[in-house]
């Protein structure tokens, strides 16, 4: 089992990709430039079973579309955030890009509306309902490599921006503690933008949380 990142997209948002040794392979996140994600898989024979979004900003979401139709994979979102993978006006695209053209042309195929197991193809995650960057933030810890994808909660040293629409702070740093620093303390950290981390590099060091 195995995952890597590939920044993709306007603001170079780490869009993951976890695979086995079957070549099936989970995609998380794919902000943007849909054809070099296209054939960075292929170059890797890797088979994508399923596209699995942390949030739906549309740094996130560039490349939802056209992956999905490519491999007739299904797309997995928070209930909360259902019309935002659609609405660049939810989304950011339209604020930040002045372009629709960003945003996915459907909704995603199942919405979570809970935390707990959730299987795509061969992989087992864990929902954990993570607000407060955005309303449907959600993190997928996958035990078998001892990952959480957390999408852009927590980063090295950081935590998310709470400033966007459905934005809290307070929000942010309860889940972060109560959930995210609740796993092992080895768990690595996939972060939406930056380098990554663990769980116990960021209860030592950052500074966000140190003291909370």
């Amino acid at each position: 089992m195995k995952w890597e990142s590939i920044p993709l997209g306007p603001l170079q948002t780490n869009c993951y990709v976890l695979y086995n040794n079957e070549k099936q392979a989970v995609i998380f996140d794919p902000g943007g430039d849909a054809k070099y994600l296209n054939e960075w898989l292929e170059n890797r024979h890797l088979n994508p079973v399923g596209v699995l979004l942390t949030h739906a900003h549309f740094d996130h979401i560039g490349a939802v579309e056209h992956i999905r139709q490519t491999y007739k994979i299904e797309v997995f979102l928070h209930e909360k955030e259902r019309d935002w993978l659609v609405d660049p006006e939810k989304n950011g695209a339209a604020l930040f890009l002045g372009d629709s053209t960003i945003s996915a042309k459907k909704e995603a195929d199942h919405h979570i509306d809970q935390e707990g197991e959730i299987r795509v193809g061969p992989f087992t995650f864990h929902v954990y309902e993570t607000p407060g960057h955005s309303p449907g933030s959600v993190s997928f810890f996958h035990a078998e490599s001892g990952t959480v994808f957390s999408g852009d909660v927590l980063f090295a040293g950081g935590i998310g921006r709470t400033d966007l629409p459905g934005g809290n702070q307070d929000q942010l740093l309860n889940v972060i503690h109560d959930k995210l620093l609740e796993l092992p303390e080895n768990t690595y950290v996939a972060c939406g933008h930056g380098p990554y981390t663990t769980i116990e590099n960021e209860m030592d060091t950052n500074p966000f949380l140190n003291g909370f």
